[in-house]
């Protein structure tokens, strides 16, 4: 059973930026993939970014929307996901949640991921 709890949420203006984390508990496994979703108020839920280092490289994929404005990585000890996103956009408003599944490849699915976070509100104004 893996904890996932995600913080760094707020309220930014257009252009800036946040930092969102999602800690990692109970037992996880290095053969794992770990994916940030997001879902606007009327709107459905969408991958954002995903990241797994159960290769011999760590790998990264990113939603066009976001490329070139969200990094996607993790510390060192690997439970702990961080989100950077720069240039927010009010697009970008959501509840942004954390997701990991007992797989080491990536998936822009959600009903791949096995666990998920409670989700963390990001709001960005114009």
């Amino acid at each position: 059973q893996v904890q996932l709890v995600e913080s760094g949420g707020g309220t930014v203006q257009a252009g800036g930026s946040l930092r969102l984390s999602c800690a990692a508990s109970g037992r996880t496994s290095i053969r794992t993939a770990t994916g940030w979703f997001r879902q606007a108020p009327g709107k459905e839920r969408e991958v954002v970014a995903s990241i797994t280092w159960a290769w011999t490289a760590v790998v990264t994929e990113y939603a066009d929307s976001v490329k070139g404005r969200f990094t996607i990585s993790r510390d060192n000890s690997g439970n702990t996901v961080h989100l950077q996103m720069n240039s927010l956009k009010p697009e970008d408003t959501a509840v942004y949640y954390c997701a990991a599944r007992n797989n080491p490849r990536t998936s822009r699915t959600q009903s791949d991921y096995d666990y998920w976070g409670q989700g963390t509100q990001v709001t960005v104004s114009s």
